[in-house]
């Protein structure tokens, strides 16, 4: 007789809140905020709603929680994954589109986080706390990253050959790749994304270089 021994997740009312929370900080909203961009009373989603008067736990109703989802424009999929990244056992980083991280002003000089744009998610914990997060959109990474994928960026973590980077040029290119040879005046690249095959990047044109030490998948 064979013996079952994974035991089931459950979820907790910690986990459904700390969820609708990134959820509204990924839209760039608070809570409220939130709550009345998807019809309900702006108090929907206050943290003072989330515990009755006599100190019974107060869980927010599938309703709510579907109109929520699509005043964000987003996934149960993506909402899924924010309770499976349960914040207590991470912290919140920076988080933008891929799309927009090739605009201008989205980076400073240093490849930090800069400007308009930026939201926040909590990621498992990183040593680094210059990470921030990309999220993918598109199927162009394709079988590397789907769309809705989301990034885990470490400025501060060490790159060696074999590790997909996002690197950024002086002339405001991103390139999501794996670093396949690097020297002290080119970096050898080879693109996640099929339509651009392999590449050489000159040392100077490089803005910036960071290791990708984390996906969502």
């Amino acid at each position: 007789m064979v013996k079952q021994a994974k035991a089931q997740r459950m979820l907790t009312h910690d986990q459904i809140w700390g969820a609708l929370d990134q959820l509204a900080a990924r839209a760039g909203l608070s809570p409220s905020g939130l709550a009345k961009r998807a019809g309900l009373d702006p108090t929907t989603f206050n943290k003072s709603k989330r515990v009755t008067s006599d100190g019974r736990e107060r869980w927010p109703s599938t309703e709510s929680i579907a109109k929520a989802l699509a005043a964000a424009e987003s996934s149960i999929e993506i909402f899924a994954r924010m309770i499976d990244n349960d914040a207590g056992n991470g912290r919140s980083v920076p988080l933008l589109g891929l799309a927009q991280a090739g605009l201008s002003g989205a980076f400073d000089e240093a490849g930090l986080p800069s400007g308009k744009g930026w939201t926040e998610i909590a990621l498992p914990t990183t040593e680094d706390s210059r990470a921030f997060a990309l999220e993918i959109s598109g199927d162009a990474l394709l079988p590397a990253y789907r769309d809705g994928d989301v990034l885990l960026v470490s400025p501060g973590t060490a790159i060696r050959k074999g590790d997909r980077v996002v690197l950024k040029t002086k002339a405001g290119d991103i390139t999501l790749a794996t670093l396949k040879r690097r020297t002290a005046k080119a970096l050898e690249l080879q693109s996640l994304d099929a339509a651009h095959g392999e590449r050489t990047v000159a040392a100077g044109e490089v803005a910036w270089i960071a290791r990708i030490v984390w996906a969502s998948q």
